[in-house]
């Protein structure tokens, strides 16, 4: 059971609380009618993304064999059986569709181009440098555009701006990663093959400064100030910047920067940094 459990990898459904981020940020997380049609939704993205790990799993389990951490996976190790999978992938993938059937026309259709857009990701796309990186990054702009569909809040452009330059910063420093593992003589994916460090290094000094000035944009917004009332927001900018420091320092410093996911979750630094942000950013929204 443990190793079906990892197969699905819980622990990333981190990533599809950004469901839950055009709420926040409109200052409506506390208008609790929004919060059934989005913790299904947080569901039908987390099934959906459970399936296509596993797709991807069984597609790159020989050449995980050889990875020096990927190698432990379910699929890769034999701890998981493929058939037992794919029924489980089956499972999930017809429960995720089925709530977004059932919640709204326009949250299924995005739902099904993410899916779709990951599976070509898994046969083939993953390998093309560059664009591999976009479609990664996407996912979390389709996880944002479906919360602001279940909840009928709108997104600012600089919302969505700041998710996709974050988006792209994590997926570089990732690819990074590889190319750190690789010089051991590793087996990296094909897509980092076509990367080097110097080319990622600038990547990502680029969009590390273009995502501080896009939140000082945002935050100082005549769009944003008006609608929320407020011309403090820009106090939360200081969370911002260390949060930003801190991960290039464990991306360029510490070379670790292969899971994000684990980084939110382990890094006393980045939880101190985004405890630090939500706190500011709800007493100057929620309480001003």
């Amino acid at each position: 059971m443990l190793a079906y459990i990892k197969l699905i990898r819980v622990h990333q459904w981190a990533k599809n609380t950004f469901i839950f981020v055009p709420i926040f940020f409109a200052g409506q997380a506390f208008e609790w009618d929004h919060y059934p049609n989005l913790i299904q939704g947080f569901f039908a993205f987390s099934f959906m993304a459970s399936a296509i790990y596993i797709l991807n799993d069984y597609r790159d389990r020989e050449v995980d064999r050889l990875h020096p951490k990927k190698r432990f996976r379910p699929l890769a190790s034999g701890a998981a059986n493929v058939y037992v999978s794919f029924a489980l992938l089956g499972a999930l993938l017809a429960s995720s569709l089925f709530i977004a059937f059932s919640l709204d026309r326009n949250f299924l259709i995005l739902l099904s181009i993410y899916g779709l857009m990951n599976v070509a990701y898994t046969f083939g796309l993953k390998n093309l440098s560059i664009v591999d990186i976009f479609i990664v990054a996407s996912g979390f702009l389709f996880r944002i555009y479906s919360g602001s569909v279940l909840s009928g809040v709108q997104i600012s452009h600089w919302l969505a701006i700041m998710v996709m330059l974050l988006s792209l910063l994590l997926a570089l420093a990732k690819r990074r990663d590889d190319l750190v593992l690789g010089k051991d003589g590793n087996v990296v994916r094909k897509s980092s093959r076509n990367y080097n460090v110097e080319f990622i290094n600038a990547c990502l000094a680029i969009f590390a400064g273009i995502i501080i000035v896009a939140y000082i944009m945002y935050t100082v917004s005549p769009e944003v100030t008006q609608r929320l009332n407020t011309q403090w927001l820009f106090g939360t900018t200081i969370f911002v910047i260390a949060g930003v420091m801190r991960y290039l320092q464990i991306t360029f410093v510490s070379e670790n920067s292969g899971s994000p996911t684990a980084i939110l979750l382990k890094d006393k630094f980045i939880i101190l940094t985004l405890l630090g942000w939500i706190v500011s950013f709800y007493l100057i929204i929620y309480i001003h």
